[in-house]
């Protein structure tokens, strides 16, 4: 197990999730992305203020293609702010806060969930499956 997966599961099971269930959601959505080929993590673990889960893809010049911020300002009360880069998905919902130049520089767009929602999850999902098919072309 290399040293980000091992510092990733050891956030995972040291966290307790609450009624919102949004360990859940985010357990969710980085087993959907171990599953893309070509993929590979690093974790940015900021205690008290958040825990980044950023994807890259190999075909990327891009540091980049999804960025999965555990917000900890209330470790209690956790929630997921998901960013993309602005080009490399479309959301036809408008359920993204566009971000202008806030994504290393680019403009992105971020969902942020502060609760279990089926609904929403498969809408993450189909934005990250979009980013996964922008990044393996760039």
């Amino acid at each position: 197990m290399t040293e980000t997966i091992k510092e990733i599961e050891e956030f995972i099971e040291s966290w307790v999730d609450n009624s919102k269930k949004i360990k859940k959601a985010y357990v969710e959505l980085k087993k959907d992305l171990e599953k893309k080929e070509g993929v590979f993590f690093q974790f940015k673990a900021r205690p008290g203020i958040s825990y980044s889960l950023r994807c890259i893809h190999t075909n990327q010049k891009r540091n980049l293609f999804v960025v999965m911020d555990v917000i900890d300002d209330n470790p209690e009360d956790r929630w997921l702010s998901v960013c993309f880069f602005e080009e490399m998905i479309k959301d036809s919902e408008e359920k993204g806060d566009l971000i202008p130049e806030g994504l290393s520089g680019e403009d992105g767009y971020c969902f942020d969930l502060d609760k279990w929602d089926e609904y929403d999850i498969k809408y993450l999902k189909d934005r990250l499956e979009e980013a996964y098919q922008s990044a393996l072309l760039e």
